[in-house]
């Protein structure tokens, strides 16, 4: 596994390192994994803080659901539930740096004032028409996600020719216009979008042939945590996906993909220092 760096918003670098892992907290009602556990601010900063202490790198903070056919909720009810985690974070001291997962520039732009240096956005700018404004002002580091379709839609039969060749195009023309608005390359990070607006065959194919999204010369942000893919390939439900998940996050960390999302930090960050040091 080599090392690299990401650059963040005011100039902060991640890194050098082999991997970085994102922790998931979800200050929400209704995500499909830990949805209400953590939907109170209180409780989203002490789940953030014990990610931080188990090894995460990124604490990547999130205040609606994107799981397939979630509902949407209001800026100000986003805002209500992700911004106070934030603070209370970066007042506390964490080591990891704050990321905000939103796509509502409001969102996005509030929660870069309180502390957030990476923009997690699933619509790779398409749900909000003032999100590249948003991205061009902060200069976040930015997690440019392919997806086809809305959350509340993107599960109905989705349709590719050619899923690698579209993802490729689709990049390829969002790259375009962030080199627009003046976000730096070393900014940006990649992720194939596991699980939106794809089925099982079509997620599949985007692991086996992952090394083709190399071609950007970007890195690679992987975000498999438990979803639906392991109940489609292997029968399993929401509560037995773990090892799935760690098996997945070996073979493509070992295939070069150095940023995972995950819920389980601890256990990740073993099984990407067992791969580091073997593969």
């Amino acid at each position: 596994m080599k090392s690299i760096t990401w650059t963040l918003k005011g100039g902060t670098v991640l890194g050098p390192a082999p991997f970085f892992i994102a922790g998931i907290v979800n200050v929400t009602p209704d995500s499909f994994y830990d949805g209400g556990k953590h939907e109170k601010p209180e409780s989203g900063f002490e789940h953030g803080l014990a990610l931080s202490r188990q090894g995460a790198h990124i604490l990547d903070i999130g205040g609606e659901s994107t799981r397939p056919y979630a509902e949407k909720v209001s800026v100000d009810q986003e805002m209500e539930r992700v911004v106070p985690v934030i603070r209370a974070l970066m007042a506390h001291g964490v080591p990891s740096v704050i990321s905000v997962d939103t796509y509502k520039a409001p969102v996005a732009a509030a929660a870069m004032d309180a502390g957030a240096v990476i923009l997690n956005d699933v619509s790779a700018f398409e749900f909000d028409s003032d999100m590249l404004d948003v991205i061009g002002q902060y200069k976040p580091g930015y997690v440019l996600m392919h997806n086809k379709g809305r959350p509340e839609t993107m599960q109905d039969a989705p349709e590719y020719a050619d899923v690698i060749d579209e993802m490729l195009a689709f990049f390829e023309s969002k790259l375009e216009a962030l080199d627009k608005v003046g976000l730096p390359k070393e900014h940006i990070v990649l992720d194939p979008g596991i699980g939106f607006g794809k089925t099982l065959d079509h997620n599949l194919t985007i692991l086996r042939e992952i090394k083709r999204f190399e071609t950007f010369g970007l890195p690679l942000y992987m975000g498999l945590s438990n979803k639906s893919i392991w109940q489609g390939l292997l029968g399993l439900e929401v509560g037995e996906r773990q090892n799935a998940t760690q098996a997945a996050t070996a073979i493509l960390a070992a295939k070069g993909v150095p940023i995972h999302r995950v819920h389980e930090v601890k256990t990740t960050c073993q099984t990407l220092t067992i791969v580091q040091e073997i593969a």
